[in-house]
């Protein structure tokens, strides 16, 4: 039987040592006025790291394209005084024992029609299309492919100069590079549209730009979903077929590990799969069709799972992590992304470790807008 104690155990994300199988999830807060990660940013991402996180992978952040996102607090991974304050949290996050790694961010069709920030540059995405369907900015050119692509490596590069242990590319939930990857938002007729092998070009290209450029001993993982911010029914790929045409080139083009997002980690991803592989999640499905490390996510130990836009306002306590171990204990998934239960209590990690699951800080709806 697998023990909640099996899951403090170090793990290599390519040459970086995390010291165990915990990571913080990806949660925009908007605490970063200008672009800049102040003092208070600094010490949230802190307290998680000394709560026994092992791997802080941090809200999305702007990457230097001028159409990357519309909200000037979102913080951003370029310009002298972001680094600087990025710079500050890693160092304090390295004290504490943590790994860190920043999500680069691009939103878009997301971005929508009236930005704040940048408000006279067009929105941009794959075919101009949101993820509803309606028609938002324009499809991106080929110049403007290139031009990101490039404000990709750009800021995996600053991330590598700032002392991150990583990058995270985010290719979820509806925003830019998984815009390529949708059918429904990726009606180009160049090499970047067409099969789930063509939709998966661009991401892929972005992958291989950046990975020419850190160098091999730089981990890169890669965010995708299903799910989108407008349909939570989506699907990228219907099969385990198809989701390996997704999947393989971007592995091919030099990612270190896969962060399949879920609202709900149990659920398995092909459920009309004969036997055991309709039982089988999107984590175990991603780590049985590429081999790599997997990060699996999806309302961990919480009472009330993340299952709509408008999550009841009750608090939701500790649920138990059996079902987590079970995966974990069937070789599902290497690392386990925790949300909202680190947004109430930052030292969840450390309590379930020594078995004080009843002093666990229950998560409200207050605390997606608190920086505590």
């Amino acid at each position: 039987m697998t023990d909640v104690k099996d899951l403090d155990t170090p793990f290599s994300l390519g040459p970086v040592q995390v010291r165990n199988r915990f990571a913080m999830a990806p949660m925009t807060r908007k605490h970063s006025p200008g672009g800049v990660p102040g003092p208070d940013v600094v010490e949230y991402y802190r307290k998680r790291a000394a709560g026994g996180v092992g791997l802080i992978i941090t809200e999305g952040v702007y990457i230097p394209d001028p159409a990357t996102g519309p909200d000037t607090d979102v913080p951003r991974l370029y310009d002298l005084d972001p680094l600087g304050g990025w710079r500050a949290v890693v160092d304090r996050v390295h004290a504490a024992g943590g790994v860190i790694i920043p999500q680069l961010w691009h939103l878009g069709s997301a971005r929508g029609k009236a930005p704040e920030y940048n408000p006279d540059v067009e929105t941009v995405s794959a075919s101009g299309v949101a993820t509803n369907g309606e028609p938002v900015g324009r499809a991106m050119t080929e110049a403007d492919l290139d031009a990101t692509r490039e404000a990709y490596v750009r800021a995996a590069l600053s991330a590598r100069r700032s002392a991150f242990d990583g990058i995270e590319l985010h290719g979820a939930h509806g925003y830019l590079l998984d815009g390529f990857l949708w059918d429904r938002t990726n009606q180009r007729t160049d090499l970047f549209g067409g099969s789930h092998k063509e939709r998966a070009a661009y991401p892929a290209s972005v992958v291989a730009a950046v990975r020419a450029q850190v160098g091999p001993d730089f981990p890169i993982v890669f965010r995708y979903s299903q799910w989108k911010d407008a349909d939570f029914d989506a699907r990228i790929a219907e099969n385990p077929s198809e989701l390996e045409a997704v999947l393989s080139p971007l592995v091919e083009a030099g990612l270190t590990a896969l962060h399949p997002s879920v609202r709900r980690y149990w659920e398995p991803a092909f459920p009309d799969l004969p036997g055991a592989d309709g039982e089988l999640s999107l984590a175990g499905w991603t780590k049985r069709i590429t081999g790599l490390p997997v990060i699996t996510v999806g309302s961990v130990g919480l009472s009330a799972p993340f299952v709509s836009r408008t999550p009841s306002r009750e608090p939701a306590g500790f649920a138990g992590v059996d079902a987590l171990l079970e995966q974990f204990g069937a070789g599902e998934w290497d690392i386990v992304a925790l949300g909202r239960t680190l947004l109430s209590d930052p030292d969840w990690v450390r309590k379930l470790l020594d078995g004080r699951t009843d002093e666990i800080v229950p998560y409200e709806r207050k605390h997606m807008r608190e920086l505590v």
